[in-house]
């Protein structure tokens, strides 16, 4: 059986320190069995951020305001307040108002957010959270997670919904030792922690035998793997006689322990339950690149991404600098306060100068971080600095629609002016090589022919996560590759570029993926295992031992995310692809329960009946995630494809309209509508409204075709020339 290409592949990120966590139970009381030997340590951790990661309800730990007060937001009504020894907090809603107990804290500063027990071993995080900046910052008051936003029970962000859940979203980078131990027949978590927080563990592992071995109770931290030690490096940064930045003197730096660091610091999907320390983060995780929306076209964060991706941008990380050498290994905090942080490499002859900052040393503008890592504010309080360390370009910002630091703070001045300051201060810009112009284009969605596509992806100007990014966007610029062209991809020594390259195996022919392309599922990585696995499952390649494996390690990676819809659906096509269809049907009918506002699980399930030839069902799919999801684009156009094969083109219109209502940025949607108004002899319609909407597709090839057919069908010759002109940029 054939199936359409309107399956969907949602690969799932999760976000490691979000705003939402279940029920756990601990094991263990870590970090006290370390205190005796480690007290030093125990107490600078104790000023961490980690220590504060997770704690039960108590007059210590709950810094919101439960003295009765309110808060109404939109629809909603909050009211806080305690009785007995309980912290409570009711929930109206419209007319129906519910109880609820706080039973553990999450996080401290800048917000605090509380848990709510529910059924299935769940924790939910309630929809308000505690500002617990100072008043003097605007702080000390309850506000809604989603300011801008009223909502409701029927909607994936619910708080009651898994996207808001401890379990899945939060728990393994909040506590030791999470196991989330989902049952995804019973829709049912058994979680489990060895401490509520963020200790020694999470770190250095569990160190059992370095408890038991007494008289030398440091040389099991000494022998631990790369990833958990310690950084021991044999060398320093130094900055000789005419350098304006130091250079790392000594033996090559072994910073393999930041993985332990990106495990959690990250945008990822999991690979594995819960976190092992000393394990290789791409063994446990599946990273996202540099993409929209994301990022901003030159790489700076826009989304909540974290830091992996904007520190592996750096020139500091490709220097070798890693994160201890600016943060404390126990408390987290940064090392030195001030400017006296980035001096510590940088010459202050150069850099602590105001001919250099442009600014006051002393005020806003004249530190390093104002204009090298700009804040973006996420939760509504929670200021996070991007961590590439980029110059501020402000001549880009106007190429590339990206932010700068300058207008981030001048908001009343612009780019050009702001171009204009820059260069009285430091000259004319750095030109960009041909490479990076090339790679911002891509980013920007500016079309880039194969060639320059291709220089680069394996461009010395640019590095690893770039290059990478670029290769996973190869599709943009063709349709398929030859094995010689993926050979140097698939045999990199930069893991990144592997993992990439697996992603983009559908670009291969068919009679090429057995050969090469097939020893990726051998790799040193399960993350390149699985996107290998992934691939040649949907190429539909003969079974191998290799692809046996890189299929269970699939098969474990989806369950274990079948909590939330894109596991189920992940898994779904896995069983249509070994030819399981009553597995396949099983699967999103069991996202569907976990995730009921989950639009594809519905999209794919309704697909499934249409390969199966039972349309009853695959009407009674579409009616029921309409139901559930009425303003979900993919199921008004999917309703509208089945409405179109039953042959009923003017109902299916009303569908396609709604698609491309709802979802402008599709191409695709607006296409299929526009050919819709055609199809029932509205021609002349669909070509004025093709006209009017073509320059916010930025003059789309397949639009403009579209727009020639019409004129031709309708002799416009004044049309036909305006649509040749716009083919003509490309």
């Amino acid at each position: 059986m054939k199936f359409s290409t309107y399956l969907i592949s949602f690969l799932l990120f999760f976000i490691s320190i979000c705003f939402s966590t279940g029920v756990a139970q601990a094991k263990s009381a870590a970090p006290e069995q370390c205190t005796n030997c480690h007290q030093q340590q125990v107490s600078a951790w104790q000023q961490s951020d980690h220590a504060k990661a997770m704690a039960e309800a108590s007059d210590k730990t709950v810094l919101g305001n439960f003295n009765g007060v309110s808060v109404e937001h939109f629809t909603q009504t909050a009211k806080f307040y305690r009785q007995q020894n309980k912290f409570l907090m009711s929930l109206k809603h419209g007319d129906k108002s519910v109880e609820y107990e706080a039973k553990f804290v999450f996080g401290h500063y800048p917000l605090q957010q509380y848990l709510i027990e529910a059924e299935g071993g769940r924790l939910q995080v309630f929809p308000f959270a505690w500002d617990s900046r100072s008043s003097e910052e605007g702080g000390q008051r309850w506000y809604p997670i989603y300011a801008d936003e009223d909502i409701k029970p029927a909607d994936r962000l619910h708080w009651q919904q898994p996207m808001q859940n401890w379990n899945g979203m939060c728990a393994d980078c909040h506590s030791d030792g999470l196991k989330r131990n989902y049952d995804a027949a019973k829709n049912t978590f058994s979680s489990h922690y060895d401490n509520i927080n963020v200790g020694c563990q999470s770190c250095h592992g569990n160190m059992e035998d370095h408890q038991s071995q007494g008289a030398d109770p440091y040389s099991a931290l000494v022998e631990a793997p790369s990833a958990t030690r310690s950084n021991q490096d044999i060398g320093q940064w130094l900055r000789m006689a005419g350098e304006d930045v130091a250079s790392w003197k000594g033996e090559k730096r072994d910073n393999t322990f930041m993985d332990s660091c990106f495990a959690c610091h990250s945008l990822r999907s999991p690979l594995t339950d819960g976190i092992e320390p000393g394990t290789a983060f791409l063994d446990q995780f599946s990273p996202s690149m540099l993409a929209h929306p994301l990022y901003y076209s030159d790489g700076q964060i826009k989304e909540e991404v974290y830091v992996y991706g904007s520190f592996l941008q750096s020139k500091m990380f490709n220097a070798g600098v890693n994160c201890l050498d600016c943060h404390d290994k126990h408390t987290m905090k940064i090392k030195v306060e001030g400017n006296g942080l980035c001096l510590q490499c940088h010459s202050a002859e150069k850099y602590q100068q105001t001919k250099h900052t442009g600014h006051p040393l002393e005020q806003e503008g004249g530190q390093c971080v104002d204009c090298h890592m700009p804040e973006t504010t996420y939760m509504g309080v929670d200021d996070r600095r991007d961590h590439s360390f980029k110059i501020p370009r402000p001549d880009l910002s106007t190429r590339i629609a990206s932010p700068n630091a300058c207008t981030k703070c001048h908001e009343d001045k612009s780019n050009s002016w702001a171009s204009s300051e820059l260069r009285k201060l430091h000259g004319k810009p750095r030109t960009l090589s041909v490479d990076e112009q090339n790679y911002l284009n891509l980013q920007h969605g500016n079309p880039i022919t194969l060639q320059q596509h291709l220089s680069v992806i394996n461009s010395d100007a640019l590095n690893e996560i770039h290059r990478a990014s670029a290769l996973r966007l190869l599709a943009n610029s063709t349709e398929s590759i030859n094995e010689s062209m993926a050979k140097t991809w698939i045999q990199s020594e930069e893991p990144l570029i592997r993992l990439a390259m697996a992603h983009v195996g559908f670009l291969l022919p068919a009679e090429q993926q057995q050969g090469l392309y097939m020893s990726l599922l051998d790799d040193e990585y399960k993350a390149v295992r699985v996107a290998a696995a992934q691939q040649l499952m949907n190429l539909g390649v003969q079974f191998s031992p290799s692809l046996a494996n890189g299929i269970k390690e699939l098969f474990e990676s989806n369950e274990l995310n079948r909590w939330r819809g894109e596991g189920g659906l992940n898994q779904s096509m896995l069983h249509v692809a070994l030819g399981e269809y009553n597995k396949a049907q099983q699967a999103l009918e069991q996202a569907i329960i976990a995730d009921p506002y989950f639009d594809p699980a519905y999209v794919n399930l309704a697909d499934l009946y249409r390969g199966l030839n039972q349309l009853d069902k695959e009407l009674e799919t579409y009616q029921a995630g309409l139901k559930a999801v009425p303003k979900s684009a993919m199921l008004h156009y999917g309703y509208g494809m089945h409405l179109v094969r039953a042959g009923d083109k003017k109902t299916a219109l009303q569908s396609f309209a709604k698609a491309a209502q709802l979802d402008i940025e599709n191409v695709q949607y607006v296409y299929v509508y526009l050919l819709s108004l055609d199809s029932v002899g509205n021609t002349r319609e669909a070509l004025n409204r093709l006209k009017q909407i073509l320059p916010r597709y930025n003059d789309n090839p397949q639009l403009v075709r579209l727009g020639l057919n019409f004129s031709q069908k309708l002799q416009d010759i004044n049309s036909y020339q305006f649509f040749m002109s716009k083919q003509g940029r490309y």
